[in-house]
């Protein structure tokens, strides 16, 4: 499995998201991007994340940047979530786990994954969750990859991140 690093090129990638869109990487060059990868939709902490970030869209709105959400859900259950949650990250499906491994930030299930609700997952791996910045010629300039998933970058690490690519 390959690992994305800072002042790699970001791999390219094309996936069916929220809203009936289709989402690729490739289409963004010009603009500055931000990959939030997540294990899944409604878990607790993917939860509290993603409210978060709806709770200071104003502040998202202000970055240069798009923020995507990735995680290996079907789009339905992505619409779903979304819905129930009022998110305003357009989420996509990578329900073959591609895109994150070719990110590098997969990682197989254990017994605490399972108990943390993990157990029906692609091939026995997981997403962790991850942060990705972009900038707009497709170089990461920005990774952060949690192992256990237990937080999550804030509005705060994301504005700090992207405003060191000015």
């Amino acid at each position: 499995m390959a690992k994305v690093d800072v002042g790699d090129a970001a791999p390219d990638f094309e996936l069916p998201g929220t809203g009936g869109k289709t989402y690729g990487l490739s289409e963004l060059r010009g603009r500055n991007v931000v990959l939030a990868f997540y294990p899944g939709d409604a878990t607790r902490v993917c939860t509290a994340q993603f409210c978060s970030y709806r709770d200071n869209g104003d502040r998202l709105d202000r970055l240069d940047a798009v923020v995507l959400g990735i995680s290996p859900q079907s789009v339905d259950s992505h619409e779903r979530w979304a819905q129930e949650q009022s998110l305003n990250v357009p989420l996509l499906a990578d329900e073959d786990l591609a895109v994150s491994k070719a990110y590098g930030v997969t990682g197989w299930v254990g017994p605490l994954g399972k108990l943390a609700g993990l157990g029906d997952t692609p091939g026995g791996r997981y997403v962790m969750r991850s942060i990705f910045v972009i900038d707009g010629e497709g170089v990461v300039r920005y990774r952060h990859v949690s192992r256990t998933g237990a937080g999550f970058q804030t509005v705060d690490d994301i504005e700090q991140a992207v405003a060191a690519l000015a």
